[in-house]
């Protein structure tokens, strides 16, 4: 299938609430294009570099995801440029970006990136530092936090969709609560290979790369 009947295929499936961010990392402007042709207007990167590119060659009324792993040092690069950060996974992460947007008087608005799997390969905070991370954010000014981010562990459906529910679970909970600065409307989880068990389990963010452009080509 081409990107747009693919692109077409999974807005099909998707409540009026569920975003659909097209995972473009990799991709050229020219496949974001067919993408873009049907009303894609949300696209996500893993590193900053990438993102900066495309944003000055892409058109103007994108908004912009970060998912991967930001370094603090590449902070500065995505002010005013970076529509919503996916991956808020430490407390200096989190100074740093509050530093470089205060400076520019921007609004970051991110997402906690929680590692529901303890998995040691990958980034995200776990449960037992969230009250803190929370407490930090609380006292800052030109962060927002809008939600949560997970990345689950590879695994079987009843596998994925025990992570799934249980950061569901956790994100109804913190919802039913009221913080300064931080409020929760984004669940962002769910990529490729088990959107629609995300979808099933609670998500309303969707990350999506191989299923809208097909395998990528990593030559």
């Amino acid at each position: 299938m081409s990107i747009e009947e693919n692109v077409q295929q999974i807005l099909k499936e998707l409540k009026e609430d569920v975003k659909l961010i097209a995972v473009s990392k990799t991709r050229t402007v020219e496949e974001m294009e067919q993408a873009y042709k049907i009303g894609i207007r949300d696209f996500g990167e893993n590193k900053v570099q990438e993102l900066v590119d495309k944003y000055d060659k892409f058109h103007k009324d994108v908004h912009w995801h970060l998912l991967g792993h930001l370094q603090t040092n590449k902070v500065k690069y995505i002010v005013g440029k970076v529509h919503l950060i996916h991956s808020l996974d430490s407390i200096k992460l989190l100074e740093e970006i509050e530093k470089r947007f205060k400076a520019k008087d921007a609004i970051a608005n991110v997402l906690i990136q929680i590692n529901i799997g303890k998995e040691e390969s990958k980034t995200g905070i776990y449960l037992n530092e969230l009250e803190e991370i929370m407490n930090k954010c609380e006292q800052c000014t030109n962060v927002k936090v809008k939600g949560l981010m997970c990345i689950i562990p590879k695994g079987t459906e009843e596998e994925n969709r025990k992570y799934f529910r249980e950061m569901n679970d956790i994100f109804q909970e913190l919802k039913g609560k009221n913080y300064k600065n931080i409020s929760m409307n984004i669940l962002s989880m769910g990529m490729s290979g088990d959107y629609k068990i995300a979808l099933e389990e609670g998500s309303n963010m969707i990350r999506v790369g191989q299923g809208i452009f097909g395998p990528r080509n990593y030559k």
